[in-house]
């Protein structure tokens, strides 16, 4: 059986990869076929340290998704993210084309100019996106689409998305051992606000914060497009490692702790109560109190808000944020942590989850650790990266219809690394100890 126009996103992270196969319907939404999912470890703060490493979670989470779907895959809309990625604000002008109406390669002449006018972008960084923020066609200000538009000039704003070269080439590199073609490679920020926001929220003014396992994310949108995005290098992996030393265990049984007794705001964490910890290497367990639990974790994700808040203001955006913020990824997952930053940020805020997807397997992705890369999914086809598969029982013997198309796409900025407000933070809880 034909099965047309499908997607896959591969989201490379520093604690998981996640593979997601899925096709749109005739309502445009996106109906999963398939995911996969496997650790990661052979990343740190979103950069590849390890290839063999990278390449077997890789291999697993395609083989998984494979194995559910019944497809074949090939060609993946891969993510990038990390503070070696930097935002460029360019401004364009071009003369309109004879006919005095704005078209497809009056709009692509546009982005190549802004392109051009980069004066900084040297040899060792290459474009990922160039996004189009704002057209002005002769008077007619404020167009995010102006094909169709008369006039003579058309200017404006674009976003053009950098990073270096020798880390964008380990994950291409990474992706190509498993075997994959890469159709197109996408800064994370913009595939997470394109799955969690709805569209209401991107014209009013919100700011989307990806908090993952070694980075979090922020990406503020106004009138309808990207204005300013940021890596911060501290995440969701610090709050595990803190806990790992307070408690004095193996940072596996510090990440379980975590998810099963972790709370980041301690206004909400309800009686204390003697938590059981696993000892180390056949030493006996023993017992830590929950309030210490939850202030180790508080301490950090404050941290980590702060940081968020810190990049919002110098934005310069941060009045213009009307519709507030959206939390996503998998540390948004904690307990307390919309309440935490709602104190911090002073702004309204909800969890994302991913948008858009109907039927299939949609209750497996409805997580906000699925959201990066639901949005890869919804930028290929955004993008027309799609493809046309036979589907049959075997995934074996499927082999596509149509050539993997090799596309660039879209956008964003670095981070300052983490203060050391945490450090006194910190210090000052083992003291009162």
């Amino acid at each position: 059986m034909l099965k047309s126009n499908i997607a896959v996103g591969l989201d490379i992270g520093t604690t998981k990869v996640c593979v997601v196969v899925a096709e749109k319907d005739e309502l445009g939404k996106l109906n999963v076929l398939g995911k996969g999912r496997s650790n990661s470890d052979g990343l740190q703060r979103a950069t590849v340290v390890n290839i063999n490493k990278t390449v077997d979670a890789i291999k697993a989470a395609v083989a998984d998704a494979e194995r559910e779907s019944s497809i074949r895959i090939l060609g993946v809309n891969v993510g990038i993210s990390g503070a070696h990625v930097h935002c460029i604000h360019s401004n364009s002008e071009i003369s309109v084309n004879q006919t005095g109406i704005v078209n497809e390669s009056d709009v692509r002449r546009f982005l190549e100019k802004a392109k051009t006018n980069i004066r900084y972008l040297d040899i060792d960084h290459e474009i990922i996106h160039v996004i189009p923020q704002e057209f002005i066609v002769d008077d007619q200000e404020g167009l995010l689409d102006p094909i169709g538009m008369a006039g003579t000039t058309m200017r404006g704003s674009a976003y053009i998305v950098v990073g270096l070269r020798t880390k964008i080439r380990n994950i291409k590199q990474c992706v190509e051992k498993a075997g994959l073609e890469i159709s197109a490679v996408t800064f994370e920020p913009v595939a997470s606000g394109m799955a969690v926001m709805k569209e209401r929220e991107k014209k009013s003014g919100v700011v989307v914060i990806d908090i993952g396992g070694g980075t979090t994310e922020v990406a503020i949108y106004i009138d309808g497009a990207i204005r300013y995005s940021e890596v911060i290098k501290v995440a969701g992996n610090d709050v595990t490692h803190d806990l790992a030393h307070g408690v004095k265990a193996l940072y596996e049984v510090a990440e379980e702790l975590k998810i099963k007794h972790g709370c980041a705001y301690a206004q909400i964490s309800g009686e204390d109560e003697a938590i059981l910890i696993e000892g180390i290497e056949g030493r006996p367990q023993k017992t830590f109190p929950k309030s210490s639990v939850t202030m180790i974790i508080e301490a950090r994700m404050m941290e980590i808000i702060e940081l968020v808040r810190d990049s919002i203001q110098r934005s310069g955006y941060y009045e213009y944020i009307n519709a507030g913020a959206i939390i996503t990824g998998g540390g948004s997952l904690l307990p307390g942590t919309e309440e935490l930053a709602h104190d911090v940020l002073g702004l309204d805020i909800r969890i994302g989850y991913p948008e858009g997807v109907s039927g299939g397997i949609k209750g497996s992705v409805n997580n906000p650790m699925y959201a990066t890369v639901m949005g890869l999914v919804a930028h290929a086809f955004q993008n027309n990266l799609s493809e046309d598969y036979r589907f049959s029982p075997s995934a074996g013997e499927i082999k596509p219809d149509i050539p993997v198309q090799i596309a660039e796409e879209p956008e964003v900025q670095e981070q300052n690394p983490a203060g050391k407000k945490i450090v006194d933070r910190m210090k000052k809880f083992w003291d009162n100890l």
